[in-house]
């Protein structure tokens, strides 16, 4: 569910599949079409702007169903600068540091709010274990319903494979279960 729209851009979505290929379409030539015109490289900005009026424009028409999915659009302005931006079905959109959609969307939304720091951003090691321990929250079986990607500014999108997924699950969960003893033993000598 996570797709490449452009060099620098990305989307994840939750929702309805053949919707998402629809719009992952279009928002494949939209940042064409701004490249050829422009001469330059889609802006985060605009890219979710579009998104989001296109989605806008399908709850208005009659005889048009709006697109059922959420979308997280993220990747990097040509200054370098990183973005997250969120759109939802009913065609709004926000711009977050930190985001999560879908089913138990809100429990890791609510465990970055809890977690996420300008420090820990700035580090990719400690960025990607957080996403992690924030998935884990939600996911129960481990590594095998959990897909990453990692979008560095000025490298291509590097989808991480399921052996790498399932290594970073189980150090985050030793890492989890010694934090858990030590507050017990903490606990216990009060």
């Amino acid at each position: 569910k996570i797709h490449k729209l452009d060099d620098h851009v990305c989307m994840a979505f939750a929702g309805l599949t053949a919707d998402a290929r629809i719009l992952v379409n279009m928002a494949r030539v939209e940042c064409q079409s701004y490249r050829l015109t422009m001469e330059d490289p889609v802006s985060m900005s605009y890219i979710a702007r579009h998104i989001a009026s296109v989605k806008q424009h399908f709850t208005q028409r009659p005889g048009l169903r709006p697109f059922g999915l959420s979308t997280l659009i993220v990747g990097f302005d040509y200054d370098g600068s990183a973005h997250l931006f969120q759109t939802d079905p009913s065609g709004t959109f926000h711009e977050w540091k930190a985001n999560a959609i879908g089913r138990s969307g809100k429990t890791v939304r609510e465990f970055l709010e809890k977690h996420y720091t300008d420090e820990i951003a700035a580090s990719d090691e400690a960025c990607i274990k957080l996403t992690v321990r924030a998935l884990l929250e939600v996911v129960q079986s481990g590594g095998k319903n959990i897909e990453l990607a990692v979008m560095r500014r000025g490298k291509p999108l590097e989808i991480l494979d399921t052996k790498t997924v399932e290594k970073l699950v189980e150090e985050t969960e030793k890492e989890r279960d010694a934090e858990a003893e030590a507050k017990k033993k903490a606990a216990g000598k009060s």
